[in-house]
Order: structure tokens, then sequence, then C-alpha cells
């Protein structure tokens, strides 16, 4: 049930944001008098689930869900209809338009795309406004991944900054590090702060150990519920215990206990809690899933920024979280021409992880404007086959008042359908690779 959630999230996402782009292209044909001869979601070959004709347009929908097209007449698009080609130009064909013209039908995808994700950032804000867990109420620090205590990072430690960055949320301690080239970061231990030097390659550790989480708070385990019959009921844990160790290793934040249950699962835990001003032990015998059926007091002392917008204050608000989105994920494409940043990537897996085991329309759209501004960023990419091809030998032909033959046009269509073809199989490849292989 969870995947087929996710993916249902996914598809309604890209099936807008497709229908969307290919609008952007319909739009500026329509408005320059170009013929479209098709404006599908999901590609076709040899037939359509769906489809009926308006005019001089075909509409439908495919059944290989890669994404969507519409087909502009006198155009060398993933089609490949030569033939058309073989005739003189016509007036309605993109062909036959200025430059500047088939520039902006060329564009419109990328442009409908890049304002939706605004929109989206918008309206979000004005409904939802934004929350975030305030670092700096950290009051027991934060405990970190394996990879943060090689290098002598302790569970504890309260990182302030990353270089010169403030760390706002804990999330921002390891996007700098990753996405600013981050030589060092400021330590809060105890009463002390210090500095501490990172190494050269510690980026690229954390990505090689698959890290999805470097820091969280550290929070005490106090039992807020026990549900009945439980192994936790069992054993005679109660409402307000403190948990102080387990098999004689300290337990007193919720992690630590968590780590030890799973550890033992099948398997009895001597647990020590406090309880009415004394310690009382106690015998789990954890269930072999690894759960007890206990939940943990929410923390009190973590503070939650929140921010309302009104309807226009929201605008400037959501264009610029979608500028700073984007500026981020336009840092991250360096690290995929890293050993360690090739094999993060990802296809429609990883895509689809992006949304929740339940339905949630708060992340839905946050994601769908998130993978909005992605889709227009990958498009404008100058290679031949995307948006961003057709764009390059434009600009060209525009600079210089030659365009390309279309011979030429043909063949770096071509190769570009092949180069996306394999980045296809490879992204999706890595992603059945983690799920079967991945510890």
């Amino acid at each position: 049930m969870d995947i087929f959630i996710k993916a249902s999230q996914l598809i309604l996402s890209l099936s807008l944001l497709v229908i969307l782009h290919e609008f952007g292209h319909f739009f500026f044909a329509k408005l320059f008098h170009t013929r479209v001869e098709k404006f599908y979601l999901f590609f076709n070959p040899w037939f359509s689930l769906f489809k009926y004709k308006k005019g001089e347009t075909e509409y439908g929908i495919g059944w290989l869900p890669l994404g969507g097209y519409v087909k502009i007449s006198g155009m060398i698009d993933e089609s490949m209809d030569k033939e058309a080609l073989k005739q003189p130009p016509q007036p309605w064909e993109f062909r036959a338009k200025p430059a500047w013209q088939r520039l902006l039908i060329m564009i419109g995808g990328v442009l409908v795309n890049f304002i939706t994700a605004l929109v989206i950032f918008w309206l979000v804000l004005y409904t939802w406004g934004q929350a975030y867990y305030d670092a700096d109420s950290a009051k027991y620090g934060f405990y970190y991944t394996p990879v943060a205590h090689e290098i002598g990072i302790q569970d504890g430690d309260r990182i302030t900054y990353v270089d010169s960055f403030k760390v706002v949320t804990v999330s921002d301690i390891a996007k700098h590090i990753l996405l600013e080239d981050a030589t060092e970061v400021s330590v809060v231990r105890g009463d002390s702060t210090f500095k501490l030097k990172l190494p050269p390659d510690f980026g690229q550790r954390i990505m090689a150990a698959g890290v999805k989480t470097f820091a969280e708070f550290q929070i005490p385990t106090i039992i807020d519920s026990v549900v009945p019959k439980s192994a936790a009921a069992e054993a005679g844990m109660m409402k307000g215990d403190s948990v102080i160790a387990v098999d004689g290793k300290p337990a007193g934040f919720f992690h630590q206990f968590q780590k030890a249950i799973v550890s033992h699962a099948g398997k009895d835990l001597n647990v020590v809690v406090f309880r009415g001003g004394r310690d009382v032990e106690l015998t789990v015998h954890v269930p072999k899933k690894g759960i007890i059926g206990v939940g943990n007091k929410q923390p009190d002392f973590i503070e939650v920024k929140r921010f309302k917008y009104g309807f226009w204050e929201a605008a400037p608000a959501g264009i610029k979280k979608g500028f700073k989105i984007l500026v981020d994920y336009v840092k991250q494409l360096k690290l995929i021409f890293t050993k360690e940043g090739v094999k993060q990537l990802g296809g429609f897996g990883a895509m689809g992880n992006l949304f929740p085991a339940s339905w949630d329309w708060y992340v839905f759209w946050s994601n769908t404007a998130l993978i909005s501004l992605i889709l227009a960023f990958m498009n404008i990419l100058p290679i031949p086959a995307l948006d961003g091809g057709h764009v390059l030998f434009l600009l060209y032909e525009m600079i210089t008042g030659r365009k390309p033959s279309d011979k030429f046009l043909e063949y770096a269509q071509v190769a570009g359908m092949i180069l996306l073809l394999g980045l296809l199989l490879y992204a999706n490849g890595n992603d059945i690779f983690k799920a079967f292989f991945s510890k």
C-alpha cells in the first residue's frame, strides 16, 4: 500500500507538470500560428491508451510514462519524422518561422515549469505558512551519523556554524558541508566552543556511507504511552518512566533506546527506568519486529519557528524560496561528477521516495514545485533532444545568421536521445540495485 500511495503521488505530480510543460510549447506555437499535430501525455509508440482529434491537433495519452510531447509541424523532434522535411517549408511550419519565434516556442515549456514552481511555492506559503525546528533550541545537542563520529564529532555536540554559514535548522549542516565545500565547523560541547577542521574528502565520505540524516535533535527517553498487551506493557513499563539504561549501557536519549531495541529483536532486554524517585529494573522481551509498543514524550524545549503570510505577502517569499531551491539544486550538480556522487543518481524510484507513505497535500505540492524546478532546469541544459539543445542551435543561428543543416540536426537529435536513454537506464538501474542489494 505504501508503494501504491507514493507511486500515485508521483504519477499525479509528473502528469500535471508534463501537461503544463507541453502546454508551454503549445501556447507559443499557436500564438505564432504554427501547426501542432499532436499533444500527448506520456509516449505512445505503436498505440495510444486514449486519443481524440480537435481541429488540426490530436490529443492523447500514451502508455509509456516517460514524459510527454507536442509534435510541431516542420520540426526535427523525438518523432524523427524526416519525410515532411523533404518538402518545401510551409507557412504553418516551425522551420518557416523567424528564429526569435522558434526560440520562444522552444523555451515555452521551461518557462511554464519555472513559473508553475514559483506559483506553487507562493500558494503553499499562503496556505500553510512556513515552520522549522530552531537548531539553537537543541537543549541536549544533536546525535550524529557514524561518519561524523569518525572525525571527532560527538553525540551531544551542537554544530552552530559550517564555515561562516549559520546553522538555522539541523538539515543545514549536511547541506552546507556538501554544497559549499566546507572546511570547518563550529562546535559547542558543554561549556566550550571550538572549531573542528573537516577532512577534504568528508563530503564524499558522507555520500559513500549513504547518509540520509546527518544529525538529529537529542531528546530524553520519557515514556508517554504504552500500548496495552504489548511487550512493554507485559514488562511493566508505565507512562512517565524515564529510561536510564539498557543492558548496562546509557539509554537516556530516545535514539539510544531505539537502537538497543532493534539490536535485541527476538531477545530479552534489561531496562532500568527512573520512577517515583527510584530506579526500577525491568526485563522486556523484544519481539522479532523490534517494536515493544511505547511512545516517547514530545519535547517541549524545541522551539518551532512559524511564519504566516498574507496572500500578496506570500508572493515575494515564494519567489525567494523558489530561487534559493534552484540555486541549491544547481550546486548539487557538481556532486554528480564525483565518484560517490554518480552512485547517488536516481530515477523514478528516487523521485517516488520524495513523497510520504500517506497522502499529505502540503508535501505533495511542495515536492511538485521542487520537481517543476528540476524539470525546468534539466530541460534547458544544452543537450540535443532536450529543449536546451534546440535553444543552443537557435542561438547559434541568431548570432551567426547561419542555420544548422537538417542533416546535422537529425544526427544531433539521435545522439541526444541515445545519451538521455543511457542516463535514464543508469539512474533507474541505480534505484533497482539499491532496492535489492543495498543494506
